[in-house]
């Protein structure tokens, strides 16, 4: 991938953690990566660990950006977050998945937006 479309992706990934603290959320962590794969954003909202997939597009002409999270990615989401919860030990806590998409400078955020199942 080249180096600017990773900088890009980092910047609205900073930009949707901001946007998610000023919605109560807690970030963990920005840009886990394992062996599995990676995730976007990792926190806390009230008693819920969350594992949310950011995804831009500049303009609506690239396919609305929520619907490029399919059920592969969903997959590997799924297993990457399994692997964060195993590696540190959180047993039972409750999971959610979230999808953010940020079309030009409007965000959507979908709250469970999938289930691990």
């Amino acid at each position: 991938m080249n180096q600017n479309k990773r900088k890009k992706g980092t910047d609205y990934e900073q930009a949707a953690g901001y946007y998610l603290e000023q919605h109560g959320y807690e970030i963990l962590e920005y840009n886990y990566r394992c062996r599995i794969g990676e995730i976007d954003l990792i926190a806390r909202d009230g008693p819920y660990l969350v594992f949310c997939e950011v995804k831009y597009r500049k303009s609506a002409q690239k396919g609305n950006p929520l619907e490029a999270v399919d059920r592969r990615k969903q997959y590997r989401i799924v297993r990457c977050a399994q692997y964060y919860m195993m590696v540190n030990q959180l047993g039972e806590i409750p999971c959610r998945y979230d999808v953010m998409g940020i079309e030009g400078s409007r965000i959507t955020l979908i709250k469970n937006a999938f289930q691990d199942g």
